[in-house]
Formats: structure tokens, sequence, C-alpha cells
């Protein structure tokens, strides 16, 4: 059995695909690299195909009709035969140091026959022009060195939270847990990570520096004006979200703390972006937000309501707008996101 499926998301993305790729070989024979082709009309075809030739033991190219990021990581799903699934984004790359050091963990913690259903490890915050890079650790929340349980984890910190870049669940677990991610949208990321969280009873944490998430380019779907340009679909899976409500049955304290809590941001986020963007038709998108959520789910509501968050995005008025502009623009230097 191959210890890792990981599959690379292609749309257009010739001028940066091979790095990424580059970066996943030295894995050799354990790991299966999926490069799914999402309907590219540039050169990545051809360049799946390449690898996939070259390195056939290791690279597997799959094309299908354009479906959009999330159609990508369920076909890549659908076909993933590793012990363990991770997604990799084509303009985004590993470090090779860590790359090794996961592997041994995986295959240290099967050959013992422990059960694990999610690893996680750090990413670092690849901002072009940025002079220190950020990068986002776990070592204060997470044991080091051995398998635990939520019990045994701390209170995540504010702007703090697993993120796609950090995550490799069991691929049976993504499996049997029916995750599904919706086709032509953006920012299903969020969904990938929150989904399954519920299903996990065992992990494992690597304290390795392992993704690299890239930031620069003028058309990435996380710089903030693609984001606003984009915002019904930010708001379509911030719903989507709201809609599962994973805290309101887990009866872990602190998973049901950290579902809470990552629902939140993402609400706050959803927020500020319509606020950000200035029209009086995203004022009252962030209106409907607001009793779309009081709908659904009262205790998220009650925390945006009177908590620090909440406060922050609702503030009244143009000058309460600017306020929490301000904070969410301070927020961006601290955290190194978008």
């Amino acid at each position: 059995m191959k210890l890792l499926s990981i599959v690379i998301p292609c749309y257009n993305s010739q001028d940066y695909m091979r790095y990424c790729i580059e970066s996943l070989l030295p894995g050799g024979d354990e790991v299966e690299v999926l490069i799914v082709n999402d309907g590219s009309s540039d050169q990545t075809a051809e360049i799946a195909n390449m690898y996939a030739q070259k390195y056939p033991y290791i690279v597997r190219a799959i094309h299908q009709k354009n479906g959009g990021h999330g159609e990508a990581v369920n076909t890549g799903l659908r076909n993933a035969s590793g012990l363990f699934f991770k997604v990799v984004d084509s303009d985004d790359w590993v470090d090779i140091r860590s790359y090794v050091k996961i592997l041994d963990t995986i295959r240290n913690l099967y050959g013992k026959g422990k059960y694990v259903d999610l690893l996680i490890s750090n990413f670092v915050y690849e901002k072009e022009g940025a002079k220190y890079k950020k990068i986002m650790k776990y070592q204060n929340v997470l044991p080091e060195g051995k398998v635990f349980t939520w019990d045994e984890t701390k209170n995540f910190r504010r702007g703090q939270y697993l993120l796609m870049h950090s995550v490799m669940y069991r691929t049976q677990l993504l499996k049997s847990c029916g995750l599904e991610l919706p086709k032509h949208t953006f920012y299903v990321d969020n969904l990938y990570v929150y989904t399954p969280l519920a299903y996990v009873k065992n992990m494992y944490y690597v304290n390795v520096d392992f993704y690299r998430y890239f930031i620069g380019r003028e058309d990435q779907s996380v710089q903030e004006h693609m984001m606003i340009k984009r915002i019904d679909q930010q708001l379509k899976v911030n719903k989507l979200m709201i809609d599962e409500a994973q805290h309101k049955y887990v009866e872990n304290d602190h998973l049901r703390h950290y579902l809470l809590r990552h629902l939140e941001i993402v609400t706050v986020v959803s927020s500020i972006l319509l606020i950000r963007s200035g029209t009086k038709e995203n004022i009252q998108k962030k209106k409907a937000l607001m009793h779309y959520i009081k709908h659904n789910d009262i205790q998220l509501y009650r925390n945006l309501k009177y908590g620090i968050m909440g406060r922050l995005i609702n503030l009244p008025g143009r000058i309460g707008r600017q306020i929490s502009i301000g904070a969410y623009k301070i927020s961006q230097r601290l955290v190194g996101f978008n």
C-alpha cells in the first residue's frame, strides 16, 4: 500500500506546476501523486502526461472537464489508494526534509499498527515580497511524539487554525464520511478541513514546516480583490458550513470549541470582505448572512453578536465599518494572509 496519496488540482497551471511536482517526487514509490487536470486550455495536460510517463510508479495524470478546485479534489479522492490523503495546490510546494520526516512518521505508525485519523504539520506563508515569513505552528496546542485524542489538546489561539495546508486525513475516513466538495466553487478548502473533523478520533502532530503556501499571483483566489469579486462563492461555502454546524452535535468540549471557532473566523472573513467592498448590495448581503446565522445556529449568532470577533464586524454606521476594516488590516499584517 502507498503511504500517501497527494492530489494536485491543476487549472492552466503550466507556469508553476513543475516546481510543485518536482518537490513531491522524492517521496518515491511509497507515494502516489495524482495530477488532476481540470479542463485546462494551456499546456497543463501535456506536462501532467510527461511526468506520468517519466515516473509511472509515482505519478498519475487524470484529465476531466472543468469542475473547479473542489471537483478536482473529489476526483483525486475517488482515485486515491494511499493510507493518507494530502492536497497540494499547483502553485505551492513542500519542504523535502520535512517530507521525509512525514513519510517516516506514517511508516512507523503503520508498522506499529497505530490507528490515526489525522496527521497535522506546520505550513509557511510564502508571501511574495514579505520580509519575514509567517509560520503556522501548533506545538502550543498539540502534543508531540505520540498519538493523542481531542481531550489531550489545548484551545487554539485566535488566528491559529487547521487549514488544508496543515492536514493529512486518513483516506478511508474521508471516503467513509461522505466528503463531497461542491463544483465550480472557490474557497472549498474550509469545507475540506471542517467537514471530516467531527469523525476524527486520534491524531498525530509532526512539528515540521512541511507545506509552503505561496501568496503573490495577482489572479490568485485568495487575493483580496479576487475574494470580493467572488464573494458569493465565499458566502456559499460559509452557509454550507453553517448548515452542517457540527459543533452542535459534538460531545467533546475541545472539538466543539474548535469547530465553533473555525466557523466563526470564516464568517468574520465573509463579513469583513462584504464591508470592504463598500457597495450597498454587499452591506445588505452581510445583514442577510447574520439573519441566516440567527435562523440556523443561535450559538454562532450569539458569539458573533456578543463576542470580540462579532463586535468587530458589527460596529454600527460608516465609522464602525472603517474601524472593522482597520482591525482587519492589522490582522493581515500579523497573520500574513491575503
